[in-house]
């Protein structure tokens, strides 16, 4: 495998196989916790060997507002430069982990995919390694040159695109990354409001996994996508609670064949904070 080719997902023999190789290599710690642990802290408790930690809310993600949500993307310049930061240049190939299912590192993998960087993400995350892990700070990273590059246009989505129109063509189906209680309304435990966007469907990204927490194969995730109208050419738009978890469905959709998708990077906590977008509950998009 050569890292042009990098498909985005790779299990830990292909991580192994791309170390050493002739482009330099980074394995990414992303780990973040919605419930306010500190994804430093799991880091230094214990990370695979010469991996480097990246912040999400500083490397991944502008500042909040409610008229951009809670994690909005940095500028490119701002991304650019917390790169290099630690090590992760032009020609850098990038694997990232996390242990929440690709649901945190998805997010890195799917920005550098977009720019056209070869990236992927460890299938099975931080448990699917069954080496040594290293615990403490990390070793001193030395930066490495990083162009900005501006975000493609045609992968995101804004709030008017997630409201959609029932004659678009082709049609576009709107998919909630969320846990299904936070779909219907049932809890909110951080947005201004309960509930999805109309016409959205809920496809969690636990579903995208196997009882291992390994990703489906490519024919199962057909499957499931289908079951919500999503196959060749379908234009897909993903969101979730702050554009986070939403990524880790997108490289699912990629690894299924189904095209990359398009991203609504303000999400729920965007469109929960304008009063003038309508909100559904219940199990029905």
């Amino acid at each position: 495998m050569t890292a042009p080719s990098l498909p985005p997902i790779v299990g830990a023999d292909e991580l192994t196989a791309l170390r050493p190789g002739p482009a330099p290599l980074v394995v990414a710690d992303v780990r973040w916790y919605l419930d306010g642990r500190r994804g430093r802290d799991a880091y230094r408790a214990g990370h695979l060997p010469g991996a480097v930690f990246v912040d999400l809310d500083a490397v991944l993600a502008g500042p909040p507002a409610p008229e951009t949500g809670r994690h909005p993307l940095p500028t490119p310049a701002a991304f650019a430069a917390g790169l290099g930061a630690v090590g992760i240049g032009d020609d850098t190939v990038v694997v990232a982990y996390d242990d929440q299912g690709g649901s945190v590192a998805g997010r890195l993998v799917w920005m550098l995919r977009v720019l056209g960087s070869p990236a992927a993400l460890l299938d099975g995350g931080l448990n699917a390694w069954t080496g040594a892990r290293e615990t403490g700070p990390g070793a001193a990273v030395a930066p490495a040159r990083r162009t900005p590059r501006s975000w493609p246009t045609d992968r995101l989505a804004v709030a008017d695109d997630v409201a959609g129109s029932p004659d678009r063509s082709p049609p576009t189906v709107v998919v909630d990354a969320r846990a299904p209680e936070r779909y219907r309304g049932e809890v909110e435990p951080i947005d201004a409001r309960a509930g999805h966007v109309p016409g959205a469907v809920n496809l969690p990204g636990t579903g995208n996994l196997g009882p291992d927490g390994r990703f489906l194969d490519p024919a199962a995730l057909r499957g499931r996508f289908a079951a919500v109208g999503i196959t060749d050419g379908t234009d897909v738009v993903a969101y979730c609670g702050s554009g986070v978890s939403a990524f880790q469905g997108l490289l699912a959709l990629e690894r299924a064949g189904l095209g990359p998708g398009r991203l609504y990077p303000g999400s729920w906590s965007q469109w929960a904070a304008d009063p003038s977008r309508p909100v559904v509950t219940g199990s029905e998009p």
